[in-house]
């Protein structure tokens, strides 16, 4: 896992670099999903693998089932995408843009999941908190999950904050079963 991110950085960096230039950032993140949707279809990444299609004919068929959604420059992308054999890494590249794009707009996505439904109000001071803590602004999602029991688990990029029961309940199982 850790080398297709190795790989698709460069190119997700090229892209991100493109699209502040040209101040398309929400542009290219949508042509930029839309692909890696695409090359995730099973019978897309069949034909990405199809050792008796040309890179060419490959890039134009792909460029094909997405339609006008690709400007010329999210053409030319996958145009070089696909003459490196490199199309199964738009997954990477998309969500590497999307790490990108939130450093850039100073925003992160935090998702809370908690025991019970929490109330508007409850969320507001959590997503204030968590503003003024992160020096970013929160697109908060909230999700219930019984089997937490009580607590929540919070998860803004790459950070995790378990304070739910059921993990302090498996942290207290494990210490004592070492």
């Amino acid at each position: 896992m850790a080398e297709l991110i190795t790989l698709a950085r460069p190119y997700a960096k090229a892209a991100f670099e493109t699209a502040l230039q040209d101040g398309a950032l929400d542009k290219w993140s949508g042509m930029i999903a839309l692909s890696a949707a695409v090359s995730a279809e099973a019978r897309v990444s069949a034909l990405l693998s199809s050792p008796s299609l040309s890179s060419e004919q490959i890039a134009d068929a792909f460029i094909g089932v997405c339609g006008d959604e690709l400007d010329a420059k999210g053409q030319n992308l996958v145009s070089l995408l696909a003459e490196n054999k490199r199309l199964v890494l738009l997954p990477e590249i998309s969500t590497l843009f999307e790490n990108l794009k939130a450093n850039q707009e100073m925003s992160v996505d935090v998702e809370i999941t908690t025991a019970f439904e929490i109330s508007s109000d409850v969320s507001n001071k959590l997503a204030q908190a968590l503003k003024d803590r992160l020096q970013r602004e929160i697109l908060l999602t909230t999700n219930v999950d019984q089997s937490l029991i009580g607590g929540a688990i919070i998860r803004a990029g790459d950070n995790v904050i378990d304070s739910s029961v059921r993990g302090k309940l498996s942290k207290l199982a494990e210490s004592m079963n070492s």
